[in-house]
């Protein structure tokens, strides 16, 4: 079974399909913005890495969120509700974590299927 890595750097591929999966990487949104603007942010990343790997929104299995401050979680909430379906709403967790620097305040990791 062939592997393919979108965006792939040095360090990390933004996305990496395999089978009929597809992983992204933990997309971050624009450092120092509201919680609000970088989950938005964070979303077109997401539906961009998910097209260009040959899926879409409606195929997302889970979703993992972390945020800098669990307060955050209904400003994450207001965009993430407007913006998935809720009939093709994935398995989903949230959780409070340190990300990699102190401007980045939601940090959104997706598997989808093809």
């Amino acid at each position: 079974m062939t592997i393919r890595r979108i965006e792939a750097g040095p360090r990390m591929s933004q996305a990496v399909v395999h089978g009929n999966t597809v992983y992204l990487a933990g997309q971050v949104g624009t450092a120092g913005k509201s919680v609000a603007e970088q989950t938005k942010d964070i979303l077109v990343a997401v539906e961009r890495l998910l097209k260009e790997a040959g899926s879409d929104k409606s195929k997302i299995l889970q979703a993992i969120i972390w945020l800098a401050d669990m307060n955050d979680f209904a400003e994450m909430n207001s965009v993430w509700d407007k913006w998935i379906d809720g009939k093709d709403a994935p398995a989903r967790a949230t959780g409070e974590a340190k990300l990699a620097t102190p401007e980045y305040k939601v940090e959104i990791i997706i598997t989808a299927a093809l």
